[in-house]
């Protein structure tokens, strides 16, 4: 195996591990941040708990994107041949 490709390779698994690393801290801090202020209303005024938890979910699922983004562009980088 050729030195040059070696490094090529290390260098997308770095980029990867990288992606995925980073692009969960957006998604999980997002979350958080939805989940404990609905939880807070929920708390607050127990007859809205349908629509907060509906909000939640949807907002949740949305947030949850970028995470499966950089999934995709970790996967690219990882199985992508060298062009």
């Amino acid at each position: 195996m050729d030195i040059g490709l070696a490094i090529v390779n290390a260098a997308r698994a770095l980029g990867a591990a990288l992606c995925m690393g980073i692009g969960a801290i957006g998604p999980a801090i997002g979350e958080g941040n939805a989940v404990s202020k609905a939880l807070e209303g929920m708390a607050r005024q127990p007859e809205t708990a349908g629509t907060l938890r509906t909000n939640m979910i949807l907002g949740c699922a949305i947030t949850e994107t970028t995470g499966i983004y950089s999934l995709v562009v970790a996967l690219l980088l990882l199985f992508m041949g060298v062009l």
